[in-house]
């Protein structure tokens, strides 16, 4: 293999001759040989790191610091990288000591070099270009790291969202298509009053449809940054108009309006928005998991269970119960909840972990960010798409149930009184009977008047009766 010659801090090093990065991301790959995962696994990152790059050397450029033979070539390499292209050059591992240091030392060797190339030099050869002083310039690890992060997950946000709204539009589907299906309602999972099919499942709509509105509120936290703090926020060897120009550019790069914190000192070492996004992606684990159990409650069964509705079978579920069905795609949002449950232990953490001017812990809060946003969105895809669209209805087992229940009793209370109603209940339970069957039998009501009270529009919503 031939070798080109680097040095750093710590001396030189032979690094590969046909790669784009150089000795610190060499470096790296040695120290962190952690996770297996590098940082092209979130191509998001990738992209969002040759946004910021481009944004910094579009304000240097600006402010005369980068002459324009340096700035186009490394706008052109970032358009590249944002393009896709040479994505399997970010190598560093993903869990990295640093503050994000690796990542950001990976970004701006990547882009220098293949600068250097457009502009018809070797790579390496450094003298034309710099991976720090031109790539790197009025930058720090401490603003680009987390300014990059942010602009990933505010990718990854629209994503999710995106996801969820294919969900939500699939359960709206079925609250309407179970629209007039009446069953019982339970509370402790003991019968309560009567509701339709099509409430229970427009209850899971709104569910997600108020977790997209909670995302939408986190984003907007996500789209302050610190870009132009450069080490600990005073803004140290950077021009006083570097921020804004950087902020401008990088809102222009992107599409999406970005925000400089109102105090970089404070926005550099406080991972307070992560906590916040973190917190709501959590909500979301939360909520889609009570959703899945009752998804696999209520198709329990088939035959000894609730058996209410059917989930669409995807795959054998026994090695040795021949026809064994399972509920496999709740199954699998299930655990995708737990795993976002536990990355948001891990952010809360790494967030107080932070001390004085820095939180060193970033790497952990992306890593475990990015997992839950990619995780939940394809859980939720997969749950609208493998199961809530083929979920069907077992109509008559439904309405037997709900005639064979004591719960609509609870319907007659303000016609028989509350103790006539808990007299036929303790009778229905000892005995079997139906509860329409002894009110009639004790001449509580007559047929008629049961019939009307019984009705599936007086069973479901807000009716009052004069006694």
């Amino acid at each position: 293999m031939n070798y080109r010659i680097e040095h750093d801090l710590l001396g030189e090093r032979e690094v590969p001759s046909d790669v784009y990065y150089g000795v610190h991301t060499l470096r790296a790959l040695e120290n962190f040989p952690i996770s297996g995962i590098p940082i092209s696994t979130y191509p998001n990152m990738v992209k969002a790191l040759a946004c910021v790059k481009q944004a910094c050397a579009l304000a240097n450029h600006e402010l005369g610091l980068l002459d324009d033979d340096k700035k186009n070539s490394i706008v052109s390499a970032c358009r590249e990288i944002i393009e896709g292209k040479l994505n399997d050059q970010f190598v560093v591992d993903v869990i990295q000591g640093g503050a994000g240091t690796s990542t950001n030392m990976n970004a701006n060797e990547v882009i220098a070099n293949r600068a250097l190339e457009l502009l018809g030099h070797q790579r390496g050869d450094y003298k034309k270009l710099h991976p720090l002083e031109d790539v790197n310039m009025s930058q720090s690890t401490n603003d680009v790291y987390p300014t990059a992060v942010k602009v990933a997950l505010r990718f990854k946000i629209d994503e999710l969202i995106e996801g969820m709204e294919v969900l939500r539009i699939a359960f709206a589907g079925k609250a309407a298509e179970f629209k007039d299906v009446l069953k019982m309602g339970r509370t402790q999972l003991q019968d309560a009053v009567p509701m339709t099919l099509g409430q229970e499942f427009s209850t899971y709509a709104v569910m997600i449809e108020e977790d997209q509105q909670r995302l939408r509120e986190a984003a907007l936290l996500i789209q302050e940054m610190n870009l132009g703090a450069t080490a600990i926020g005073t803004g140290i060897n950077s021009h006083p108009d570097y921020a804004p120009l950087a902020r401008k550019y990088l809102s222009e790069v992107t599409g999406i309006t970005y925000i400089t914190a109102g105090n970089l000192v404070e926005a550099t070492q406080d991972a307070g928005s992560f906590v916040q996004l973190s917190g709501v992606l959590k909500r979301v684990a939360v909520k889609l998991s009570k959703i899945c159990n009752d998804l696999r409650l209520l198709s329990s069964g088939p035959r000894t269970g609730l058996g209410e509705i059917n989930l669409p079978a995807v795959q054998a579920g026994s090695s040795i119960m021949p026809g064994k069905v399972n509920p496999v795609i709740p199954e699998v949002v299930n655990q995708i909840a737990f795993l976002v449950i536990g990355n948001d232990v891990t952010v809360s953490f790494a967030a107080e972990g932070g001390q004085l001017q820095l939180n060193a812990f970033e790497p952990i809060i992306a890593h475990s960010l990015f997992d839950s946003l990619i995780y939940l969105r394809n859980g939720c895809l997969t749950l609208a798409e493998r199961c809530v669209k083929g979920i069907t209805a077992n109509r008559e087992h439904l309405t037997d149930m709900l005639n064979n229940s004591i719960g609509i009793v609870t319907a007659l209370n303000p016609h028989i009184g509350y103790e006539n109603a808990t007299a036929v209940a303790k009778e229905a339970h000892d005995t079997g009977k139906g509860v329409a069957e002894i009110v009639l039998a004790k001449g509580l009501l007559t047929r008629e008047q049961l019939d009307d009270i019984l009705k599936p529009e007086a069973l479901t919503q807000p009716r009052w009766f004069k006694k």
